[in-house]
């Protein structure tokens, strides 16, 4: 059973999204905050996997909820996917550097809010292709940030670096698999101990990671 929390201040999308998971078999809605605040005590109390957060809320918003979840070590099961009115914005960015898995937009179809909340649940990104590209528009404009010393790429293999670059193109694992000549369970191996030595929560933490080490550049984008 996926448990779910859902941290919004409108009461009706609280209502509409738990209407639609709690029909399903495999989903249950466990709590429901109004604020940020709220949703990371619900978040301590019910350990949910997938916390459905909106980014704008008052009291504490949705990246600073993120941030301290993503920080809390009891709470390295949850996985943050941000709810936003606009689509891709530089707070959806600063969500995911503070450690979401992915986000949504709020008119989202019900089939795809139940397959997005499948996807997170499995521990995977909520990064399309198209999301990846609009993070490497970016940093079109603006160049990389140097990352903490803890985060250094120096500790990949050659092999692990890269994953990681692929990673940040967008590919899936089956994807990274046929570039780089493997099986799908090595690329995802690769994937997996380059999020372990980077102390990334999931994939789209290396997306950020690949971009802001300069590991990935933005003229990236015509190689794929």
């Amino acid at each position: 059973m996926i448990r779910v929390l859902l941290v919004d201040d409108q009461p009706l999308l609280r209502s509409g999204f738990r209407a639609l998971l709690d029909i399903e078999d495999d989903i249950e809605v466990v709590a429901e905050a109004a604020d940020g605040q709220g949703g990371v005590a619900l978040a301590r109390q019910h350990l949910p996997d997938i916390a459905l957060i909106d980014i704008q809320m008052p009291v504490v918003d949705g990246i600073e909820a993120t941030r301290l979840i993503a920080a809390d070590p009891a709470l390295a099961g949850v996985h943050v996917v941000i709810l936003t009115n606009y689509g891709f914005d530089e707070y959806v960015f600063d969500a995911l550097r503070a450690g979401a898995a992915g986000f949504l937009v709020k008119d989202i179809v019900p089939e795809d809010l139940l397959h997005a909340v499948r996807v997170a649940a499995r521990g995977d990104a909520l990064l399309a292709p198209s999301i990846t590209r609009k993070l490497i528009d970016r940093y079109v404009t603006q160049p990389p940030h140097a990352i903490d010393g803890d985060t250094e790429l120096k500790g990949l293999t050659h092999r692990e670096r890269e994953a990681v670059a692929l990673v940040a193109q967008g590919l899936s694992n089956d994807e990274i698999a046929d570039r780089m000549v493997i099986s799908p369970l090595t690329a995802k191996t690769h994937v997996n101990r380059a999020m372990t030595k980077l102390h990334a929560r999931d994939r789209a933490q290396l997306v950020v990671l690949a971009y802001e080490s300069g590991l990935v550049a933005p003229r990236d984008r015509g190689q794929r």
